[in-house]
């Protein structure tokens, strides 16, 4: 008994001394959390969703879901295939996009460079043997990265923040767009106050001369251990001088979609989030129809589905969204890019073609 009982406290001493690693990041206190006391999606010491949302449906049993996780095959049988695109040397008249998989992109466009959710350490979980990037997938590393001027950041969840990359990105970044609390981990981890623009929804922020963002509501959730929802979660309207971006971020559909697209009116790309999906959690991550439905609200000239082909955090195949959706796309006929991971995009070139590179890679 004495033995377990040591056992016991040697093990949550262990895990205690653990969250406390800066990876983990800071919840607002101070100041900061006094503003954000003010915000009218926050209540009860959290923020909320527009609508009743749960992270699982009301009476899922979680040890089926662990079971079904342990079990599941939905891994690549052998290396995602990519290609390099050099971002150190390109053509600052070039406007392209270059995807490096999941939700972490690279935009370059009207001789501004933008990156999102960075996650390039191989790894989207605070263990880093866990939730390991698919062979082939991690072909872009931080040093590939080039100096930034906007970086975007849309919630704080292991698969969109990453520690080890903004560490090594530091010195390379000009000003932070994020949601509403995340300054706080943004300061802790060394960045300067006076770079990072963190807002609440439906906020105006001017970044440069012709260049403008706007947040608007998402559906998900937040948290980096076991206390959720302190910091927000946020989707972006990124206005350049040629171009209006919707940048999704991750979240289930819901309302806000079509609100967003009469508000804002057409845009150029929408990029969405299009996979790790599951009627367990089916309020937090859309499936590939409401991919569609949601690209469709916002009117939107091309569609690019994300949040795929990187790491294995649900239980469907790792090529069924892209599958889906293109499948689905017959019908609804949209203008969708599938580049593989680092293929360039041209983002004023509507008619760029990009292979089916998925096919032909099995499951294991």
């Amino acid at each position: 008994m004495n033995i377990l009982l040591s056992f016991i406290i040697i093990l949550i001493i262990s895990i205690f001394a653990f969250l406390q690693h800066p990876k983990f990041g800071k919840n607002p206190s101070g100041v900061r959390l006094e503003k954000i006391k003010n915000s009218p999606h926050y209540k009860n010491g959290a923020f909320h969703n527009l609508n009743y949302t749960t992270v699982m449906v009301e009476g899922v049993n979680i040890l089926k879901v662990i079971k079904e996780f342990m079990f599941v095959k939905n891994k690549p049988y052998g290396e995602i295939p990519s290609k390099k695109t050099n971002l150190l040397n390109l053509d600052k008249t070039n406007d392209i996009l270059v995807w490096f998989g999941h939700s972490s992109y690279f935009i370059q466009i009207d001789g501004k460079k933008v990156l999102v959710d960075p996650v390039l350490s191989g790894s989207a979980s605070p263990l880093s043997f866990t939730n390991k990037a698919f062979k082939g997938s991690d072909v872009y590393s931080a040093d590939d990265i080039p100096e930034i001027d906007y970086l975007f950041i849309t919630h704080n969840h292991w698969d969109h923040l990453d520690y080890k990359t903004l560490l090594l990105l530091k010195p390379k970044i000009k000003k932070i767009i994020c949601s509403f609390g995340l300054g706080e981990t943004m300061e802790y981890w060394g960045f300067d106050p006076t770079i990072i623009f963190e807002r609440d929804w439906n906020e105006k922020i001017i970044l440069d001369s012709g260049f403008t963002a706007y947040t608007v509501p998402a559906r998900h959730f937040s948290g980096r251990s076991f206390i959720r929802n302190k910091s927000f979660w946020t989707a972006f309207v990124f206005q350049t001088p040629s171009l209006k971006i919707f940048i999704g971020g991750d979240g289930g559909y819901d309302t806000h979609f079509a609100e967003t697209g009469k508000k804002f009116g057409e845009f150029d790309l929408v990029i969405l989030e299009n996979g790790q999906y599951n009627d367990y959690w089916k309020y937090i991550h859309m499936k590939p129809e409401e991919v569609i439905q949601a690209a469709i609200d916002l009117n939107a000239k091309r569609l690019f589905p994300v949040h795929s082909s990187k790491f294995a955090l649900a239980l469907h195949a790792w090529d069924e969204p892209l599958i889906r959706i293109t499948a689905l796309n017959i019908q609804a006929n949209l203008t969708i890019i599938t580049p593989m991971i680092g293929e360039q995009v041209n983002l004023k070139d509507s008619s760029q073609k990009f292979n089916q590179w998925w096919k032909d890679i099995k499951c294991k």
